[in-house]
Formats: structure tokens, sequence, C-alpha cells
């Protein structure tokens, strides 16, 4: 609560496709009261911070048992024997140290059978609570970093000349602002709907919504951006504005917590299932499992 110290959250692998989180081969293995933890993690946020002390790992610990109960989470703090840190992965070229995004060996790392969270093969339970807030939060920042990017984008439209005109004026550039308005206001009130299904449904039943937001913010954000840049001419790359770390962010945001490709099929198959026939034991699975694209008013 001093907030003296800070944790990282270690999912994601460099030898599998991530995505499909069943694929993560990371091994803990029971040996007696302790277990056993070999494998690579990578891009995992903060664990370069100095200030991490504990991670929490997803790893596979039942491997014969369904896709969904293979895996649990387990506490591996950061001094523990075995735990080396290979080194920061780049995102567009900076290893953003020493926050940063590490790869990460365990070799032979021995943690108390206690460390384990919830129990074993609950991994993706703990999983699902974690990633929704995750993806909203991220989507409401995203949001954020449109509307300076807007603002940054009138304001150099307004200040510079072209052809006897504000650039803001020239050809598309109207058009451009206000998409980007509209847009705006769109994913905020798309976000917000999203919060209150999670207020009112729960993380388990909203996340139809999360997955919505998450698959179109940040691209759309991201669009907006370029607009931006574009209309900064050089400048919009360059170290005098905040636009291509923005842009760097949100683009890295299409592959955070799920690629996009991960929540379209998510929304399309809970839509899909609204109208794949009328009663049988598939789409009252569906309905059970997916959710509807539905939620508070």
């Amino acid at each position: 609560m001093a907030g003296e110290i800070r944790s990282a959250y270690a999912m994601t692998e460099p030898d599998v496709a991530s995505s499909d989180a069943k694929n993560l081969e990371c091994r803990a293995v029971l040996d007696g009261e302790e277990w056993l933890i070999n494998g690579e993690k990578y891009y995992i946020s903060g664990a370069g911070d100095p200030r991490c002390k504990i991670m929490i790992c997803m790893l596979m610990t039942s491997p014969d048992a369904s896709p969904h109960r293979r895996h649990s989470q387990i506490l591996v703090p950061m001094d523990t024997p075995g735990v080396e840190i290979l080194g920061p992965m780049h995102v567009f070229g900076e290893d953003e140290a020493p926050h940063g995004h590490m790869h990460l060996r365990f070799t032979d790392v021995r943690v108390p059978a206690a460390n384990m969270l919830l129990g074993e093969g609950r991994g993706f339970e703990i999983s699902q609570v974690r990633l929704g807030p995750g993806r909203i939060h991220h989507c409401m920042r995203s949001i954020g970093a449109g509307e300076r990017a807007l603002e940054l984008m009138i304001r150099r439209g307004l200040s510079r000349e072209a052809f006897g005109k504000p650039i803001a004026r020239l050809g598309k550039n109207t058009e451009v602002i206000a998409k980007a308005r509209i847009e705006l206001e769109a994913m905020r009130l798309m976000v917000l709907r999203a919060a209150k299904a999670m207020d009112t449904m729960g993380n388990a039943e909203a996340r139809i919504w999360v997955s919505a937001v998450k698959a179109m913010v940040p691209i759309r954000v991201c669009a907006i951006i370029d607009e931006a840049i574009q209309v900064h001419g050089a400048t919009g790359v360059s170290q005098w504005t905040p636009l291509a770390r923005l842009y760097a962010g949100q683009r890295t945001l299409r592959l955070a917590d799920g690629p996009d490709e991960v929540h379209w099929h998510v929304v399309g198959r809970a839509e899909i299932a609204r109208y794949e026939g009328e009663d049988n034991d598939t789409t009252r699975a569906a309905r059970t499992q997916e959710g509807l694209f539905s939620g508070p008013a």
C-alpha cells in the first residue's frame, strides 16, 4: 500500500502464438512442496523496473487436463534463483528502460507450492478477471491520446498557411477534423457502455463489449494520430511533438492484451450465435458462454 514496490504479469512467450493462451508452454512441475519452473516469457511489462519485486506468472501445470484447465498462476519473486532477465524487448526501436518489456528465462526456479493463486488449473479464470479491466483502461487512455492528436492537428492547421489558406481549411482537412471528432465521441460512448456492462453484468458477461472497444478504439485512434502527423508534415515524426510516440503506443496496443483479430472474432462469434439456429445445443451453449452483444442501455 505504500507504493514502494510493483509487480509484473508474465504471460506472453516467444516460441508460441500467445494470442491463443492455451498454447503457453512455460512449465511448472510440483516437486514435493515446491513448484519447479522452466521456460521463457517475453514482453513482460515493468519487469525491468528496479521497484519490481514479484511476478504473477501464467504457467502450464496440468498438461493432460482440458485446454482451459491446463494453466495456473503462480507468484514468483524477482530475486528467486534461476530467474534471469535476458534483456529488454524493443518497441519501435526503443527499449523503454528502465521500465520496459523484458525477455525472461526461468531455469529450475523453485517457489513454494503455496505461491499458487486460487488453485491449480484456474489460470484462465484469473486472467479474464484481470484482462477485462486492463483492456478497457487501455481504451480510456487511447481516447485521451486521440483527443491530444486532434488538438495538435487543429492548432497546427490554423497556424500554418499554404496556397493562401490555413492548412486546416485546405482540401479534405476540414472533413478529416470532423470525422476525428465524430469518431472520438462514438468511441467514448462505446467505452462508457462497456464500462456500464462490466458494472451491471460482471466482467465475464461483459466481455463482448470489452472486446468490441478493444478491437475498435486503438485502430481508430491510430488513424487519427496518423492524420495529425500528416498535417504536421515532417515535424509530425520529429521530437518536437508527441505524435510519433503516441502513434507507436497505439500501434503497439493493437497487439497488447490480445491482437485485433482475436477481439473481432469474439464479437463476430457472439453476433452469429444470435442467428445460428432457433434452438439447439450449439446455440444455447454459445449464448451461455459468449453472451449476446447486448447490455445496459
